[in-house]
């Protein structure tokens, strides 16, 4: 296998094939582009012939990447991802750009950040289009690196090298139930704790066993009837006298002009961190550090209550 000439690629081969790659279709690829589909055939033929490989083998799947593909894949995709990142470079302008940004957020911030993340966006930059997804059981690391996020926001992954992450916020537990079980004025008993059912958030991924380890620790124990949905709780809440611990951030949204109340722990809890996370061939691009300062806002703008002391 030669080694080709740099000089002998065309760049527009490489985005045909970094398409190619992702969609595993000539076709779609080709409309990704904006040209025609026998213009994008030419041009991955053009580019086998230079790299003297397939590339791509037609299958029953669509087209499969080659192992020499696999090897170029992610070096192209980065190599054009900077050469976009240079060619936006300078002043950014967020009253005037219609810069589009691609978000992934856990359950957590979807509930608690989404509104006034696109308040304080719209507020200043009108044109400017979040697509918000949920994080949900995507490969966001993945994601990150094949420029499909710009930005994730929730829970601290693995310390990555060539990922940049920032806390955001730091949030702690209470127990949400129907306003007429009691008055929240005081912290609940570890009584109170225990005498109604608890609801356990199946899909927000957060780990309350350190109620049971704090009750073990009393000879106590709390009887968790239901796991259900983060989206399908309030309904079961409203109707049912039964406690549900959350992280404060979506007690607090959930609450807000429901018939829904937030009781607080009689005990310290832990705190679970929710972050930003990006690549860090981002850092220095003026849009994304516009974005950054925006969620930074956002997120300062909800309401904190002080940290209970011991």
């Amino acid at each position: 296998m030669h080694s080709p000439n740099i000089n002998s690629i065309d760049l527009n081969l490489l985005r045909v094939f970094d398409a190619v790659f992702r969609e595993g279709n000539i076709l779609r690829a080709a409309q990704r582009l904006g040209m025609s589909q026998p213009a994008a055939s030419h041009a991955l033929a053009r580019l086998r012939h230079a790299l003297d490989d397939d590339l791509f083998v037609r299958s029953a799947q669509g087209m499969l990447p080659t192992s020499r593909a696999e090897q170029l894949a992610e070096p192209i995709r980065q190599a054009l991802s900077y050469l976009e990142l240079g060619l936006q470079s300078g002043p950014f302008e967020p009253a005037t750009s219609k810069q589009k940004f691609k978000l992934a957020v856990d359950n957590c911030s979807a509930i608690a950040l989404t509104s006034k993340i696109v308040l304080a966006v719209g507020a200043v930059a009108p044109g400017i289009s979040l697509n918000l997804r949920p994080s949900g059981t995507a490969d966001i690391d993945r994601m990150i690196d094949a420029s499909e996020l710009d930005l994730f926001i929730g829970r601290p992954g693995e310390d990555r090298e060539r990922f940049a992450s920032e806390d955001l916020s730091s949030d702690d537990f209470v127990i949400v139930h129907r306003s007429e079980l009691r008055k929240a004025q005081t912290p609940m008993t570890a009584e109170e704790l225990i005498g109604k059912p608890h609801l356990h958030l199946s899909s927000a991924g957060d780990d309350t066993g350190f109620l049971d380890r704090w009750l073990g620790e009393r000879q106590m124990h709390r009887d968790v009837k239901h796991s259900v949905p983060l989206l399908g709780c309030t309904d079961v809440l409203s109707e049912q006298d039964i406690y549900v611990p959350m992280r404060r951030p979506i007690a607090e949204a959930i609450c807000k002009g429901s018939r829904l109340a937030i009781s607080e722990l009689p005990f310290i809890s832990p705190r679970i961190a929710t972050c930003m996370r990006w690549h860090r061939r981002l850092d220095s691009q003026p849009a994304h550090i516009w974005l950054r300062d925006a969620i930074r806002s956002a997120v300062a703008s909800r309401s904190e209550r002080p940290i209970r002391s011991q």
